[in-house]
């Protein structure tokens, strides 16, 4: 049987751009969004609460195949899902590698893949351990619930991660915090690649990502410098991981390229993510149509990019005053080659609202005008 009906957890930006590949594939697409007027609402088919069973099960009963927006769907809801017989893309026992960064961090090291040096502390006595072996210098990371910079500090000092010791010992259930060597890198890679339930992955070029204040600011496809050895290193070490987790669906594999020329495993992110919005445009295949066709264990598309190179900006907090539509007609005018993506959301300082995608031959010229198509939206 030919299962057509696709249900998203979560109703935020990611959901909201697969719905487009979903309208051309003939798709049926549904949403389960968390609160009315978000993102995705124009496919929600209810508002409800991810972490309650009996919200989720019955989400579940009006679609063929659930996938995800976000990570945060408690795992013994997602094995509730799988035991009734659900198909659940990317499945439990895959998404608690991208829920839980020690239990990724041990599985990844297990698996013989490249990362930083790092424990699970559950004492300031033994990040102060850690940190006296590493240079008095380290990052702290909670394991669960942070994206965007968020739950990632430096610190130099134990007393400095104590706010988190503290919350960890009132939650009741204890627990860890994830330390991790300071890696002094060059710049940070994002590998992405889509793997089907029945087997065979797709991936496409290595890119380059450019953070601000922790957050994914732009990101040119390809990784400038990164042909052979490189590309070859970032696409075999996200296979090893989609391959030796059993991902489907989208997988997003955040990297450091270090200044001594190594490849280390920074993040998962099991679904669409910000360093592939460039192949909307940019690749024959997006990453939202081949997410969908892998969770429908469809064949793959074809990965390679359109341009020579493609450059996309995102628009953190938007206008000062009013809207991104108010801005639409003096950046379209001024900007009629570059493609603008609005996630129908209020601006906020930092937020993601939007992104802007140029593509071109000379990198320059590319970066040039995504940064300005983007200025219009800006202040």
């Amino acid at each position: 049987m030919v299962r057509n009906t696709v249900g998203v957890i979560g109703g935020g930006q990611l959901a909201r751009m697969m719905i487009p590949p979903a309208v051309e594939l003939g798709i049926d697409i549904r949403v389960l969004e968390e609160a009315e007027g978000m993102s995705a609402e124009i496919a929600a088919t209810g508002v409800g609460d991810y972490r309650d069973l009996d919200t989720v099960l019955a989400f579940a009963e009006t679609v063929d195949v659930i996938t995800f927006d976000h990570e945060h769907v408690p795992p013994a809801i997602l094995r509730e899902l799988v035991s009734r017989g659900v198909p659940v893309h990317p499945g439990p026992d895959a998404l608690l590698y991208a829920q839980d960064k020690i239990q990724m961090r041990a599985k990844l090291s297990e698996l013989g893949l490249p990362v930083p040096d790092w424990a699970a502390v559950e004492s300031a006595d033994e990040l102060a351990a850690f940190l006296a072996d590493h240079g008095g210098r380290a990052v702290v990371k909670t394991a669960r619930g942070g994206y965007d910079g968020k739950g990632v500090r430096v610190v130099s000092e134990a007393s400095e991660a104590d706010d988190w010791f503290l919350a960890l010992a009132e939650d009741g259930r204890g627990g860890a915090l994830l330390v991790e060597e300071l890696v002094s890198f060059r710049r940070e890679l994002a590998q992405l690649i889509a793997r089907r339930p029945s087997g065979g992955s797709a991936v496409w070029h290595v890119v380059e990502t450019v953070q601000r204040d922790g957050v994914c600011a732009e990101v040119i496809a390809p990784a400038p410098g990164a042909a052979g050895r490189t590309a070859e290193a970032a696409a075999e070490i996200a296979t090893r991981i989609a391959d030796g987790l059993g991902v489907t669906g989208v997988l997003a594999v955040e990297l450091f390229e270090t200044t001594d020329g190594r490849i280390l495993v920074n993040e998962l992110a099991m679904r669409p993510h910000n360093s592939g919005h460039w192949s909307i445009e940019g690749a024959v295949t997006s990453q939202f149509e081949q997410h969908l066709r892998a969770v429908l264990d469809l064949p793959l598309g074809e990965t390679r990019q359109r341009d020579e190179w493609s450059v996309m900006v995102n628009i953190l907090g938007g206008p000062a005053e009013g809207s991104l539509q108010d801005r639409y007609p003096a950046a379209l005018a001024a900007h009629p080659e570059a493609k603008f993506h609005g996630y129908g959301k209020e601006p906020r300082p930092g937020r993601k609202v939007g992104h802007v995608t140029v593509g071109g031959d000379d990198l320059d010229d590319v970066v040039y005008r995504a940064r300005a198509a983007a200025a219009y939206f800006e202040g």
